[in-house]
């Protein structure tokens, strides 16, 4: 009966819902909308959308869903997102209280013939340890997405791969029907016909995490470089770095090899910090996440004082964590200031103090400024001038 019921290369008039309709789950449920599905959505808070039907419960959602996707968030406490300092911290997990608690009211209301897909980012080996358990009345496949904040819609139809776990991976057969069932689903919803990746919930779970992970060990070790250069002077980091990036047999792509600020946003910097109590956990003997944080902490540092060479009194073009996303989530400018005042300099936000450097935080900001007033360009892209600083662009004659 299950088999059969799933046996479809092709799956019409598929009934959807999601739980979570926050900064992720909200342009996802729109852009499945968009393809033609029924979809309908929960929060917590009250949302409104014109393109997916709003239900007042999880359990009015579970009740003729053929899919229900949970986007519930897993958060870190407060101080533990990056904008700040964290390796001295104590190392801690995801908070996972919220997923437990709509899981449990989705497997109350939820059959055999449908299925549970929880997207949010965890630690491997939590799904099996904390969420299966729960799970007793439906299938509950792990399925997270690779999106960025400000591109979420586009990166949910257009993504570099889709990952589908389930207890046995391919091996089981409901976890096989139920991943081809996934599988037939993204090829609908998405334009590129992505690679479809499948695995156990672990290999799932560290599929995502790993790959943010490897986006932050790339920017560290590019900006150490870019340390390199600043110490030893007759050194361009970009020489070093673009060398680099052409070395695609091993490197493999191009993506994250410009030193600049360091890294930031809503995953990368918490899933590092996350990791460090995996590796205790696990008894592992090292913690090569919390040297990476280290890494991107005194990086800051050290560029805190390269700034402060100029002058006391520092304006950042830019708080957020990205252009063109006004959100202050892990940002790099903000751990960047945290030094600047800890080394006795004043961030300055208007212009009513003197402001002696302008510090350009994202590539793409526009900064003007008068001859008096020093520009240091991180990204060293700004036009080069008298007053423009390019931060590791720097010879011996010049210490």
């Amino acid at each position: 009966m299950l088999e059969s019921l799933f046996d479809q290369k092709i799956i019409y008039k598929t009934k959807i819902g999601f739980i979570g309709l926050g900064k992720l789950g909200m342009p996802c449920a729109e852009a499945i909308a968009k393809k033609g599905f029924d979809v309908a959505g929960y929060d917590i808070v009250p949302k409104t959308s014109n393109f997916i039907e709003i239900r007042e419960s999880i359990e009015e959602v579970c009740r003729d869903r053929d899919i229900v996707f949970v986007a519930t968030p897993t958060p870190h406490e407060d101080g533990y997102d990056g904008r700040t300092p964290t390796s001295h911290l104590p190392v801690k997990d995801f908070n996972y209280d919220a997923v437990k608690k709509v899981l449990i009211k989705c497997n109350k209301h939820m059959g055999k013939t449908q299925t549970l897909v929880l997207i949010s980012t965890v630690l491997p080996g939590t799904t099996r340890r904390e969420f299966h358990p729960l799970v007793t009345n439906t299938k509950l496949m792990y399925n997270p997405y690779l999106i960025a904040m400000g591109t979420v819609a586009d990166d949910m139809i257009n993504p570099e791969m889709i990952m589908i776990g389930s207890k046995n991976g391919m091996a089981g057969t409901n976890c096989k029907i139920r991943s081809e069932l996934l599988e037939n689903f993204y090829n609908q919803v998405c334009d590129n016909f992505p690679r479809v990746e499948f695995g156990t919930y672990e290999e799932v779970e560290s599929m995502k995490i790993f790959y943010n992970t490897f986006i932050s060990t790339k920017v560290a070790l590019v900006n150490m470089i870019q340390d390199v250069a600043h110490k030893t002077g007759n050194m361009n980091v970009d020489v070093v770095t673009e060398a680099l990036a052409k070395s695609t047999m091993r490197i493999v792509s191009s993506k994250y090899m410009k030193a600049g600020m360091g890294d930031g946003g809503a995953c990368h910097p918490r899933d590092n910090i996350a990791l460090r109590w995996l590796a205790k956990d696990l008894e592992l003997g090292y913690d090569m996440f919390g040297s990476i944080m280290t890494a991107r902490e005194k990086q800051a540092e050290n560029m805190a004082l390269a700034i402060l060479e100029h002058g006391k009194n520092i304006c950042f073009s830019s708080d957020s964590y990205k252009s063109g996303v006004n959100m202050p989530d892990g940002s790099s400018s903000l751990l960047l200031q945290h030094y600047v005042k800890e080394h006795g300099g004043k961030i300055v936000h208007g212009f009513d103090t003197p402001v002696e450097v302008i510090v350009r935080v994202h590539e793409l900001d526009q900064i003007t400024a008068d001859e008096s007033t020093v520009i240091f360009d991180p990204w060293r892209t700004y036009p080069k001038a008298d007053n423009v600083i390019y931060y590791a662009y720097r010879s011996t004659q010049d210490k």
